[in-house]
């Protein structure tokens, strides 16, 4: 638990230091292929993952690695540009560092998105998906000593989707035309994509998209108390049969997430605003 401590509490201190002054009142993680929202950020201060002692480096694909310090819908955000999974052989405690980080920084809302597939048959690629609940088959990050100076031991779970900040988001997006999704995120441990038995296993437990990460970020976000606001860019139709003809292809998930980011882009912006 010291060292665990420590290592938020050297990161913090090496990104306050290159931060001006500015305290961010949001951050936002950003998923595969989700990374064109940080070009909407102004004023940007960038810092490389590489640059903060004790941080891992994100090596997934459609994750360029940086931290963005800047202004989003008039407020001061910190954005990351690609995050950490566990099937890139980080434990929970590397995978939701940032997020302790950033508590540790002064955020008071996060912002969460992911690349997904659409386990909701009724769900088609570029889909916007507001997460309303989660439903988590990964190693829960609370697992161990409580870290008590950020929460408590057994945290409630009962919205961990803000309420409000989802009737907000549904409100704006009427307002711009954007339609949007709502459903439950279930979250893997990949990296293998899910075989067809279980994808219908997934759907039949209630789940609307399927990934490999998120969850854990939510799960210490709510420990810390922070409100959180979460979707999900449907980038592939989940393979529900044993047919060639459906096959998940990392790449084209990553660009089917760009052609999506603009969209997500304007709703976040305006939400943040909206704060």
């Amino acid at each position: 638990m010291e060292n665990t401590t420590d290592r938020i509490e050297g990161a913090a201190r090496h990104i306050s230091s290159r931060l001006a002054g500015r305290v961010p009142q949001v951050g936002i993680v950003l998923g595969s292929g989700l990374g064109k929202l940080a070009d909407s950020i102004e004023d940007a201060i960038v810092i490389p993952y590489r640059e903060i002692p004790g941080f891992p480096v994100s090596t997934a694909i459609g994750h360029k690695g940086n931290f963005i310090v800047g202004t989003l819908g008039g407020k001061t955000v910190l954005a990351m540009q690609g995050r950490f999974h566990f099937y890139e052989g980080y434990g929970m405690d590397l995978v939701t560092l940032p997020i302790r980080v950033m508590s540790r920084l002064g955020i008071k809302y996060l912002f969460v998105s992911n690349a997904a597939g659409g386990a909701n048959p009724d769900f088609n690629v570029g889909d916007l998906m507001v997460i309303k609940d989660h439903i988590n088959l990964m190693p829960n990050p609370l697992i161990g000593p409580n870290l008590d100076d950020f929460g408590p031991r057994f945290p409630d779970m009962t919205a961990p989707y803000d309420l409000g900040l989802i009737a907000k988001a549904e409100e704006i997006a009427a307002s711009m035309g954007i339609s949007l999704r709502k459903g439950v995120y279930l979250a893997s441990t990949g990296p293998s994509y899910e075989t067809p038995a279980e994808v219908r296993y997934f759907r039949s437990i209630g789940a609307d998209a399927v990934g490999m990460s998120t969850v854990p970020e939510v799960i210490v976000a709510r420990h810390c108390g922070i409100p959180v606001f979460g979707m999900s860019v449907i980038t592939n139709k989940s393979n529900f049969d044993n047919v060639s003809e459906v096959l998940n292809d990392g790449d084209d998930v990553v660009l089917q997430a760009d052609i999506a980011a603009t969209k997500m882009t304007r709703l976040f912006t305006s939400l943040i605003a909206a704060l």
